[in-house]
């Protein structure tokens, strides 16, 4: 039986990104930078609006308010490593700094798959339980479930985390990707990660084939209940109460499963340009979610629209004053 050590040859790591297409650089740094700001923007006024509007602390609009408060943490942890990358031809990341970026990111994306099904309990509960949604989805409820959400994100990166700097790197050390990511981390070891394969797969199970049970489940309760509505209206109206959420699961877990259940490339060239074709689809799905989750929110959210209008109309009348 092999002893795994936590010893590394290398003390640091070079991310390539688009070092090889030298005229994007500029573009991509530009294009990134702009979302990144969105962003920022899109997600803040949302979390102070749910602050600031009382008629918004409900249970759904404090998941809500996580979810924002979690992609700006997400994005946070990665973009400016990304827009540093995009700077220099070559960017070198010291081992340590390479797990903890590694850890941030893989921690913010776990919480955030956990968070989506307690979404996804929540809207089950309003949706086929109306009259007892208040006493089942009490203070007492939806904060333990959102801070579940948290704490099984963080403690399931610290697990994959830990592995990989037990792992021993020899040579090389270019990351095809812009960000120290894991499943790119683990193809440069050169010592059995079998344990790694198992450990992530136990990881993938909790964090997103359970959740994604969860969310399925919920939501054909939630159509069958929706079905047996009577009128158009009502069958209308419940059904806008969730879409928002069922549009931003969609998106999120149909990048993930485009990302890794796509078949593998057998030839290097084409692994090569394989790995920064992943990377290329993982650095949008990074920062493309994040910005459109506030405005799928707030699109299609008559009561967060009506306190952004609120909030606008009195900030305008302060002015006059």
């Amino acid at each position: 039986m092999e002893v795994r050590t936590n010893f590394s040859m290398l003390t640091e790591f070079v991310l390539v990104g688009f070092s090889a297409h030298p005229k994007l650089r500029t573009v991509f740094f530009v294009l990134i930078l702009w979302m990144y700001l969105m962003i920022l923007l899109g997600n803040g006024v949302l979390i102070s609006i749910i602050i600031y509007d009382s008629h918004l602390h409900t249970p759904m609009y404090f998941f809500l308010c996580n979810l924002s408060f979690l992609d700006i943490c997400y994005t946070s942890s990665s973009v400016p490593l990304i827009l540093n990358s995009f700077l220099t031809v070559r960017k070198k990341l010291s081992f340590s700094g390479c797990m903890m970026q590694m850890f941030l990111s893989f921690a913010m994306g776990a919480t955030e798959c956990v968070l989506l099904g307690m979404m996804a309990v929540d809207r089950y509960v309003a949706i086929c339980y109306p009259l007892r949604y208040p006493v089942i989805m009490s203070k007492y409820a939806f904060v333990p479930m959102a801070a579940g959400s948290w704490v099984t994100g963080l403690v399931d990166s610290v697990v994959q985390t830990s592995l990989a700097m037990q792992l021993s790197f020899c040579a090389n050390n270019v990351i095809n990707h812009f960000v120290c990511e894991i499943l790119a981390i683990l193809k440069l070891a050169c010592v059995d990660i079998s344990i790694n394969v198992i450990s992530m797969a136990g990881s993938n199970l909790i964090v997103l084939v359970i959740p994604l049970l969860v969310i399925s489940i919920s939501y054909i309760f939630i159509v069958a209940t929706i079905l047996r509505i009577p009128s158009t209206e009502g069958k209308h109206k419940a059904f806008s109460t969730c879409s928002a959420h069922l549009t931003v699961v969609i998106i999120f877990y149909g990048t993930i499963f485009f990302m890794y259940a796509k078949p593998k490339s057998t030839t290097s060239v084409a692994t090569d340009n394989q790995d920064i074709t992943e990377a290329l689809i993982s650095l949008f799905y990074g920062v493309m979610i994040p910005m459109l989750n506030p405005l799928i929110y707030s699109l299609r959210n008559k009561d967060v629209k009506a306190a952004v209008k609120n909030k606008l109309c009195r900030k305008n009348f302060s002015d006059g004053i």
